[in-house]
């Protein structure tokens, strides 16, 4: 018996119930489909994560005031112009330090006069260096930000969100409104409809860091932050250099945080779904795995008087292990060509909805098919072992 004969047997086995040979493959086809599937998707999203975390996050840097050996005499570590030493340094576009401002007993902000006797809002009150609003990039719905002259001057301003805005009931900059922090007046200039960076600060009354310094002092238990806004690639080194430039004498009360490594991160994010969604592939594949090993076993016992026929006329065991193996290997390599289609299709389909560029790689879409006929000749083992032991004299008496 050659490969032709094999071919041909194999395939007269799976057209005599075709219903039946394409419920069979149907795991292979989910199982190899799935591979192909994850492996493209994956590679497809991994380009998209670059793009977006380029743009943004691989340009940003975290400075902590750690306050050194002995942060409880340290309250504030940051120098007054902290701002100007940081967006001195080549590729820092932006910086600002910022605190949560420790507001004391039951303060709270209203947009209401003093002496009003309504309840104020328990809002957080951030103290910010002109370069945080610049830092974050915030789109205005209002008026305007304020900068380092209203810092200096300890001008009594505050930038509110939109969301805090409505929350707070101030609806226009027209009339001049102002908020009362614990009964401090602060006049708003600016309301922020959305920030690139940091979204917590839309829900938040933002006022200058010096005013804020001096109406309740240093900040509190929640230590003072810095953040930069760099050019693309930079990041890192404004990380390495920036301890030292705001206190070359004291570098140990600062920790730069750069931002992480947009390889490794995308190795990670990839890793994650290939080891969850391949393992749904895996799973597949061993059911359509079983699903061919019980199908072909049940040939075996439906077929016996054929192979009991075949072995009298001459055909070894051995003869009787390759047919069942080419008919099991044929349904695993047809799931497989089907799961590779389907796979494919899957990739493109979502990849057009999202507006991506749909990556498979080549090897993927060769490798599927193969693993779809190991599947299938490995399923077809012990089925034709049985094939193969069964006696000609025995089967033709059934």
């Amino acid at each position: 018996m050659n490969v032709r004969d094999l071919l041909q047997e194999a395939a007269a086995g799976m057209l005599q119930r075709p219903a039946r040979s394409a419920l069979t493959a149907l795991g292979t086809v989910l199982g190899v489909g799935t591979f192909v599937a994850v492996l493209g998707l994956t590679a497809t999203t991994s380009s998209q994560i670059d793009a977006r975390f380029n743009a943004l996050t691989a340009t940003e840097v975290a400075v902590e005031d750690t306050g050194g050996a002995r942060p409880d005499l340290v309250p504030l570590s940051f120098p007054d112009d902290a701002d100007a030493r940081i967006e001195a340094l080549d590729g820092a576009r932006h910086a600002g330090v910022y605190w949560t401002v420790p507001l004391p007993g039951d303060e709270t902000v209203r947009a209401a006069p003093v002496g009003d006797t309504g309840a104020g809002e328990n809002v957080k009150v951030v103290a910010a260096s002109p370069g945080v609003l610049a830092a974050a990039g915030p789109t205005l719905g209002q008026g305007r930000t304020f900068d380092r002259f209203h810092d200096d001057r300890r001008e009594q301003v505050a930038v509110i969100g939109s969301a805090m805005a409505a929350r707070l009931g101030v609806t226009s900059l027209e009339t001049q409104p102002a908020v009362f922090i614990g009964g401090q007046p602060f006049t708003v200039i600016g309301i922020v409809s959305d920030v690139d960076r940091k979204p917590d600060l839309l829900l938040s009354v933002i006022i200058p860091a010096k005013a804020a310094k001096a109406i309740w002092g240093p900040p509190g238990e929640e230590r003072a932050r810095m953040i930069v806004s760099t050019e693309l690639g930079a990041a890192r080194q404004i990380a390495r250099e920036a301890p030292l430039a705001l206190d070359p004498a004291h570098a140990d009360r600062f920790k730069a945080v750069p931002p992480p490594d947009p390889k490794q991160l995308r190795s990670s994010v990839s890793s994650d779904l290939d080891q969850l969604f391949l393992l749904l592939a895996g799973i597949c594949l061993v059911i359509g795995a079983v699903g061919i090993a019980n199908t072909t076993l049940v040939a075996v016992l439906e077929r016996t008087g054929e192979i009991g026929l075949r072995r009298s006329l001459g055909a070894r065991g051995r003869h009787i292990t390759a047919q069942f193996l080419a008919e099991s290997g044929a349904l695993g390599l047809l799931g497989g060509l089907v799961g590779t289609s389907l796979g494919t299709i899957t990739v493109v389909a979502v990849s057009f909805v999202r507006e991506w560029t749909p990556v498979v790689h080549p090897a993927t879409v060769a490798a599927a098919p193969a693993i779809g006929l190991l599947t299938g000749v490995m399923a077809g083992l012990y089925p034709a072992w049985r094939a193969s032991r069964i006696e000609p004299v025995e089967a033709l008496r059934r």
